[in-house]
């Protein structure tokens, strides 16, 4: 799976905003010059620790955060879980930058609410989709590169005694949290289910509000906790 073609924004629509937090200055700086460049985009604040992040996304409330996992004082797992647990974040989507040693804090970060996660080495196109793509309410979970931790996430998911419960889902918006897991977006578990895109990502919300999922990312989550999906699942 791919991460979709997303249609550039409208000349005179709102730009995607963007915050980045990252230690490293010059990572900071190649990240800026490539959002900034993009038609549609603009980063509106810098952030080079966890708690410094917290405090430029609260007053920035941007639409995207790239998120370094790894930072001097708090890192960008506690800062995700800050930003997650306030509501009135709640239109901020947390994008985690990591490398494939760090699938342990991935797991947690996505678990946290973070809505997906990116390796550093990705192409600059595959970056600015991701961004599109996270705004657009898709999951981030199976772009191509990031294949091999999805597997290990499976791989690696415990019951958690948080996990909710699936009693409260209609047998199609099970059917449709199975998919979800398995990284397909809503045009395809459409087309799986001969319904519409639009009908899709109506089970997809009904899902998510019922269970209390910040994002896709989180059905995802609470697949596996709850043993909906198992390992070496690809839908």
């Amino acid at each position: 799976m791919t991460l979709p073609e997303l249609p550039h924004p409208e000349p005179g629509s709102s730009p995607i905003r963007v915050v980045l937090a990252d230690d490293q200055v010059l990572i900071r700086a190649g990240l800026r010059a490539l959002v900034d460049a993009e038609p549609g985009m603009t980063v509106v604040g810098e952030a080079g620790d966890g708690a410094a992040a917290v405090q430029v996304v609260t007053h920035e409330r941007p639409d995207v955060v790239l998120m370094d996992i790894r930072m001097p004082g708090t890192d960008g797992l506690d800062a995700t879980r800050r930003i997650s647990a306030d509501p009135d974040l709640g239109a901020v989507h947390v994008v985690i930058l990591t490398t494939f040693e760090e699938d342990d804090y991935v797991f947690e970060a996505i678990r946290a609410g973070a809505a997906g996660f990116l390796v550093k080495d990705t192409e600059p196109a595959e970056l600015l989709r991701a961004i599109r793509t996270v705004v657009a309410g898709e999951s981030l979970l199976s772009p191509g590169p990031t294949r091999s931790l999805v597997e290990a996430f499976a791989t690696h998911a415990k019951p958690s005694a948080l996990a909710p419960g699936l009693d409260v889902l209609t047998d199609r918006e099970r059917e449709v949290m199975l998919l979800v897991a398995a990284g397909l977006t809503n045009a395809e578990i459409g087309e799986r289910l001969f319904v519409s895109p639009a009908t899709a990502k109506t089970h997809v919300s009904r899902a998510m509000i019922k269970l209390g999922a910040r994002d896709r990312a989180q059905l995802v989550v609470f697949a596996y906790e709850t043993g909906l999906a198992t390992p070496g699942w690809q839908g």
